[in-house]
């Protein structure tokens, strides 16, 4: 696919460092990222930090950082440059007033001086006669004489987009189609603050002409902002790229998703042990589907097969039960020893020996059939690893007459073995069911908690193999009541 000019697709994810990648701002990346690779195009990462109030520091390495572990690699962009950069925006202030100027002189944009108490009193009047909150246009018909005298006498000022009154913006959007959009509705925004620098609304238009972006992927609430950026484009007589407005993304009782209902950072999810190859799967389904309707795709999949015409127009709920789901195939299905390495954090942070690399890739294997995410593994699997720990009722079963004779078997018989077969085992548990006259969970229950701490669990096969013959006659031998 080409754009108009015949140029090649370019799309750019462009946010704030304000803190986290949201993961709804991780859909709006992979959503570029996926259409610039089905048309071989490419994929930008600019930083959108002219808010200067809401920066925080550290966080554009974060975001990056997040991009990088998650697996999406952008083509230009900070740290690795390109033909457009630079990519971040308050390293571009100039350009911004260059073209803010252009407007200035062309009557498209205009000073205001209006202090912040006024804009208030402005806000909580419109506010009680239930009003839109929209600037009342004061200033936008000043005199050269009146911009002047308040120039000498130093007020502060913004620069504001003098959006026409009258009228109907009509735009279309790949998503919604034709969107209109009733011109007195849409406010005079500010262009430039007061500290000098340009709002979003500006830098990003700006920006996007001047980087040769092709389609503006982005979300569903920028689509209110949509008029402004088509005047501004028209106001320069650049051409306007092609609109695709996201849908929301939504808690499960259908609010936007935010951070007061639950956890919204990507970082977050990464630290959980959630896996990048699941975290893309699930989210590359939050508002689209492919042809077939499977669930499970790997990112090269899903860069062959997404197509914007299959994006929804409604939100999309976050089904933490379904990430968790999906989390958990991953788990269960990519190669053991990928899994075992993602693992390791995890139990080195409980200060694990996983020295045994043949020990620790059995523990694997086994405990990655019964969690959801890799944080759930060392709980799984430190029975393994840690002494066994009883609780009362367990201590009854062990020092039951029964479970005591089955102990004392169980040693004189396994070393006989040099190592033990799964029918070595099989043969084991019914010889001890015949000579006791013991079955279900009289037998297997004391045996089980002997060797894994808790009367459910893996098939006694599994446990003992992970132990080895040695580690099975101890643990026995430490519950034999002298």
């Amino acid at each position: 696919m080409k754009n108009n000019n015949n140029n090649e697709i370019r799309v750019r994810f462009a946010p704030s460092p304000t803190g986290f990648l949201h993961v709804g701002g991780l859909r709006t990346a992979l959503f570029n990222y996926l259409f610039a690779k089905k048309n071989s195009g490419k994929f930008i990462l600019r930083i959108e930090d002219t808010d200067r109030k809401r920066f925080v520091s550290g966080a554009l390495e974060n975001l990056i950082s997040t991009l990088k572990s998650i697996g999406l690699a952008y083509d230009e962009g900070p740290k690795i440059g390109g033909s457009f950069g630079p990519y971040i925006q308050s390293k571009r202030t100039e350009i911004y007033k260059k073209y803010v100027q252009e407007l200035l002189d062309s009557g498209d944009a205009y000073y205001c001086f209006c202090s912040e108490k006024r804009l208030e009193k402005l806000r909580k009047d419109r506010r009680k006669r239930k009003f839109s909150l929209m600037y009342d246009g004061k200033c936008r018909n000043l005199s050269k004489e009146e911009i002047g005298k308040k120039f000498e006498q130093k007020i502060p000022y913004v620069i504001r987009l003098k959006f026409p009154k009258n009228g109907t913006t009509i735009f279309y959007d790949k998503i919604r189609e034709k969107v209109e959009v009733e011109n007195n509705l849409v406010e005079d925004q500010i262009l430039i603050k007061a500290d000098g620098f340009p709002t979003y609304h500006l830098a990003n238009v700006v920006d996007d002409h001047l980087m040769k972006i092709s389609h503006i992927i982005r979300g569903e609430e920028w689509l209110s902002s949509t008029p402004k950026h088509i005047f501004l484009y028209q106001a320069f007589g650049w051409e306007i790229p092609k609109f695709v407005h996201l849908p929301l993304l939504l808690n499960p009782d259908k609010s936007k998703l935010s951070k007061r209902q639950g956890d919204v950072a990507v970082e977050n999810y990464l630290k959980k042990g959630y896996l990048p190859e699941a975290l893309l799967n699930f989210v590359a389904l939050l508002g689209w589907h492919a042809a077939d309707d499977r669930e499970i795709y790997s990112l090269q999949e899903l860069e062959k097969l997404f197509s914007i015409k299959r994006i929804t127009k409604s939100g999309a709920v976050f089904d933490l039960e379904k990430l968790n789901w999906m989390n958990s195939h991953y788990l269960r299905n990519l190669g053991l020893e990928l899994v075992a390495e993602r693992a390791k954090p995890f139990f080195e942070e409980a200060k694990f020996d996983v020295s045994d690399k043949e020990k620790y890739l059995k523990i694997i294997s086994m405990g990655r059939q019964r969690i959801s995410n890799l944080s759930e593994i060392v709980v799984q699997t430190e029975m393994f690893y840690r002494n066994l720990k009883f609780s009362k009722e367990d201590n009854e079963i062990i020092s039951e007459e029964n479970s005591q004779k089955i102990y004392s078997f169980w040693i004189k018989e396994i070393r006989k073995f040099q190592k033990l077969s799964d029918e070595d085992i099989a043969n084991l548990i019914k010889k001890t069911s015949e000579k006791f006259s013991v079955k279900g969970k009289n037998l297997y229950f004391p045996i089980r908690l002997a060797l894994y701490g808790k009367c459910h669990g893996p098939d006694l096969p599994i446990i003992i193999d992970i132990l080895g013959k040695n580690e099975v006659i101890k643990r026995f031998q430490n519950l034999i009541i002298k």
